[in-house]
């Protein structure tokens, strides 16, 4: 019994599904910090694009976490003459377009997130004027605390900015960390939209056999470029954003290299039974 549950499949398989439960707790995680800024973001005549601008990384996360299990479905769980099923086909399908629409609608949250950090003026007017007036000061990325008589004190001097759509105050160099962190927020989403479209570009070539010479090479070339930016993205996150933001962009890496692994070994074995691999993306 002891043998059989250290062998190393099982414990490989074990290790891959622990990545993944530790993905869908993060979207517990990341809708924590949500609501926390949606308490300063959203007010009673905010509209739908904002809810989703201010809620964009659990929407995100929730849909990438489908996402991950579709793959996981289609290039390791379920037998090829399930998945040669129309029935299934569409369903896989049409749960993919719902995810890919949601994920763009986050991607353009992040976005509508990052101009607003941008849209900030000098505040003329000392931070202390406004304590205790409902007034809240930016501490970091959607991190916000009400602004008093206490912590406007410690601002006297520095050079202060409000937000022009919020009653927001920000000193320069933390609404300078939090553009910077709210940009890498737009260019993560986009470099994980582009992995996701080379990996189905990759196994619909493949299942045409033409997946081979220049196009595999340069699919290579770009993928590693891709990943090479998220994984300069975790590490920033690591040193100057949240831990959060760090470990997920780690998670995230970890589970696409299980689906990149998955794709490899139902193409070797479909070679290996002499035929050209089903669709399963």
């Amino acid at each position: 019994m002891v043998h059989k549950l250290l062998h190393p499949h099982r414990l490989y398989t074990l290790f891959k599904y622990a990545v993944y439960l530790a993905l869908l707790w993060n979207v517990w995680l990341f809708f924590e910090e949500d609501w926390s800024a949606s308490v300063v973001l959203l007010d009673p005549g905010s509209g739908l694009r904002r809810f989703i601008e201010v809620f964009a990384q659990t929407i995100d996360t929730v849909a990438w976490v489908l996402l991950l299990a579709l793959f996981e479905l289609e290039t390791s769980v379920l037998p090829d003459s399930t998945l040669r099923r129309r029935r299934v086909q569409w369903t896989l399908h049409g749960i993919r377009a719902v995810c890919a629409l949601v994920i763009l609608n986050s991607l353009a949250g992040y976005a509508g997130k990052y101009l607003g950090y941008l849209d900030a003026e000098p505040l003329e007017a000392g931070a202390c004027a406004l304590a205790h007036s409902g007034w809240f000061l930016l501490e970091g990325l959607d991190e916000f605390s009400a602004l008093d008589a206490d912590n406007c004190t410690a601002l006297a001097g520095g050079e202060l900015y409000r937000l022009r759509t919020e009653s927001i105050v920000a000193p320069a160099a933390v609404l300078a960390q939090s553009r910077h962190l709210a940009l890498l927020d737009v260019v993560n989403a986009a470099a994980w939209i582009l992995v996701v479209l080379l990996l189905e570009a990759e196994v619909r070539l493949q299942v045409r056999g033409a997946l081979g010479g220049m196009l595999l090479r340069l699919g290579a070339l770009l993928k590693s470029v891709v990943y090479a930016v998220l994984l300069c993205a975790a590490v920033y996150w690591g040193f100057v954003g949240d831990f959060l933001d760090f470990w997920d962009a780690f998670l995230w890496l970890l589970a696409f290299v299980f689906i990149e692994l998955n794709i490899f070994q139902w193409q070797e074995e479909s070679e290996q039974l002499g035929r050209v691999p089903v669709v399963r993306a």
